[in-house]
């Protein structure tokens, strides 16, 4: 059986601090609106969906128990929607999509609705801990660093330069601000407060006065990091052929942190005639991939590759790539990898300068190659992300 997504729906990005607009948003009500936006669009028969899966990191205070339930409950979709909340890391979005179309293929379930939900500005990352960053016995003989380490250990090791990450950060800026004005984001929807009022129609990180010079101005964020705290020797025991660490990456060429949330309509053929909607993509193949939790940001490229043999495609059978931009080494890394040219790669921008909302980012990606495919009236999408701890995930989606 297969599984076909009918549409998918995100909130616009919101600065992920305390001068963030969402800030005053819980990250349920963001979930929720974009529940009840996917309602509303399609005048959704509700009690045919059977479950909501959301991604989400970051699973304490406003984020904790079990924020899928939590955001079913409060959507008004019915006392019968089951939830369930997962972390797979920065790839829980597309994570939370793939499971679901598991279950349709499998014949478990008809009708899901899956995506991710992150509100960085009131659960700060790293809130949850945990003993792969804060246990020694764990960190220690696993040679695991910060990812900033580990970006600047890409760039070094593979000979990305500043000035290449830096050119990349502003192409991902140039790339958005063209979008924004040309109305391409299509799946987004604004977040408004209790009384209905918009708190913010646009994605807030976007900066269309970006220029290289600018971001040939700003100071390595991780170099006082690595040499302080004794990362970038760990980062060299574990890569000898490395001599240096250069830290290439900052503020301007790392992902932004972000709020948002995103949610796809996942079933089989059957649902979409039972709900009368015609479905837009079909799920052609998922995978995922590990790598050691030193260089930890290198799965793209062999999760993408997986994918593809999977699904019996070429990487020139793919028209449009999404690559999470978490650093700008990283999607440098996944084209060489892949063997892709960036004229096919986040057409419309990425992370760098719309933000990086971890839970959701995945599913967002997703709409927004579901929604360019069909603007330039081409087929197949791949949508990837490297994750925290060694990890990669990709997912190939082919309109119907």
């Amino acid at each position: 059986m297969d599984a076909y997504i009918f549409d998918a729906v995100r909130t616009v990005r919101g600065k992920g601090n305390k001068r963030g607009s969402l800030m005053s948003i819980t990250p349920t009500e963001l979930s929720t609106q974009v529940l009840q936006a996917m309602q509303k669009k399609h005048d959704l028969d509700t009690g045919k969906v059977e479950d909501v899966i959301l991604g989400c990191v970051g699973q304490v205070k406003d984020q904790a128990a079990n924020i899928a339930k939590t955001a079913a409950q409060h959507s008004g979709y019915g006392d019968h929607l089951c939830g369930v909340t997962l972390n797979r890391f920065c790839g829980s979005g597309l994570e939370s999509v793939n499971q679901a179309a598991a279950y349709v293929k499998s014949g478990f379930r008809d009708l899901i609705a899956a995506g991710g939900v992150e509100s960085m500005s009131r659960v700060a990352m790293g809130s949850d801990g945990g003993g792969m960053f804060m246990d020694p016995s764990i960190a220690i003989p696993g040679n695991i660093v910060p990812q900033g380490i580990s970006a600047d250990l890409i760039a070094s090791k593979y000979g990305y330069s500043r000035a290449d990450v830096d050119q990349f950060a502003y192409s991902s800026q140039m790339r958005a601000t063209v979008a924004e004005k040309e109305g391409r984001f299509k799946s987004r929807i604004p977040v408004v407060d209790i009384n209905g009022l918009s708190v913010l129609n646009t994605d807030e990180n976007i900066r269309p006065s970006t220029t290289v010079e600018g971001l040939a101005n700003l100071k390595p964020s991780f170099e006082m990091m690595g040499a302080m705290a004794g990362f970038d020797a760990v980062a060299i025991d574990r890569y000898p052929e490395v001599e240096i660490i250069e830290h290439v990456h900052h503020a301007g060429n790392s992902s932004a942190i972000v709020d948002g949330a995103a949610i796809a309509l996942v079933g089989s053929k059957q649902a979409g005639e039972d709900i009368g909607l015609k479905p837009r993509f079909r799920v052609r193949a998922a995978a995922i991939h590990g790598t050691d939790p030193t260089i930890m940001l290198t799965g793209i490229g062999p999760a993408s590759i997986k994918a593809l043999k999977q699904a019996g495609m070429n990487a020139s059978d793919i028209d449009l790539f999404e690559i999470n931009e978490a650093f700008a080494a990283v999607v440098l890394k996944a084209m060489e990898d892949i063997g892709i040219d960036h004229s096919k790669v986040n057409v419309n921008g990425g992370a760098i300068a719309l933000g990086h909302p971890l839970g959701a980012t995945g599913c967002m990606l997703l709409g927004t190659v579901m929604d360019e495919l069909e603007s330039r009236d081409l087929s197949t999408g791949l949508v990837t992300l490297c994750i925290g701890g060694g990890m990669g995930i990709a997912t190939i989606i082919e309109r119907v």
